[in-house]
């Protein structure tokens, strides 16, 4: 591999789904990979569009909405560093499922769908890892249905402020009370009281969107269990995809 091509693997290789890969497979993805730019709120994809391209974060953050009647939304999955957006054309769909809001602006590697089916064809190893992924949203994307259903506001913000906690590496991130309130499909109003309720017991600054976790532990302790969940889903994906 040349210096030149070195460089350009090691851009990609901030995406920790890419570089699981071994060094020669990524090599020849290369050529079919661009880096991009995506900036807050932007829309990568809408539910029920034709997939145009996979999109492979860098230090962004892609939250997944599930939508219903065009306006209803909820959180299904948090893509990082750790994925990709747009997983579900390795299961063969030719549609977006989901609605891809940037949550947090940053960089990531994007290839064109059709590129991206054609090598999956062919790249057992790609295909190891992707299924893994992708099982591993299905997963979370369960896990936080039930939640969804049985558990209280506070807690479920809890486990949302700590799993954006995890995917960014910070305890300091931006969230606005309308995005929140889309994310866990509630009132504005809602998040409003929780985030004062968990502000109140001292476990995090909210301040005009500017959130800050003071105890991480004492923030664990009130969200729900669903939190360990899908924290462990995440953080295993990987490690067993060439096991």
């Amino acid at each position: 591999m040349t210096i030149a091509s070195s460089a350009h693997a090691a851009e990609h290789n901030a995406n920790l789904l890419l570089a699981a890969l071994p060094p020669n497979e990524l090599a020849r993805m290369l050529p079919l990979l661009d880096q991009v730019t995506v900036e807050v709120g932007a829309v990568l994809c809408e539910a029920g569009d034709p997939v145009r391209f996979i999109y492979f974060p860098h230090d962004c953050l892609v939250s997944m909405m599930g939508v219903a009647e065009g306006r209803m939304t909820l959180e299904v999955g948090l893509v990082g560093r750790e994925g990709m957006m747009g997983a579900a054309v390795a299961l063969g769909h030719d549609a977006v499922q989901v609605r891809a809001v940037v949550q947090r602006a940053g960089s990531a590697s994007r290839m064109d769908s059709d590129k991206f089916r054609a090598e999956f064809a062919r790249n057992p190893s790609l295909q190891r890892v992707l299924y893994r992924y992708t099982d591993t949203l299905l997963a979370q994307a369960i896990q936080i249905a039930v939640c969804s259903r049985y558990h209280v506001l506070e807690a479920r913000l809890a486990r949302s402020l700590l799993v954006t906690r995890d995917r960014l590496q910070s305890d300091r991130f931006r969230l606005t009370h309308e995005f929140l309130a889309h994310a866990l499909g509630v009132r504005r109003v809602g998040v409003t009281k929780a985030a004062s309720a968990l502000q109140q017991q001292g476990l995090i600054n909210y301040s005009r969107g500017n959130i800050e976790i003071l105890d991480a532990q004492g923030l664990a302790a009130a969200a729900c269990t669903c939190y360990e969940i899908v924290k462990e889903a995440g953080a295993g994906a990987l490690a067993s995809a060439f096991m």
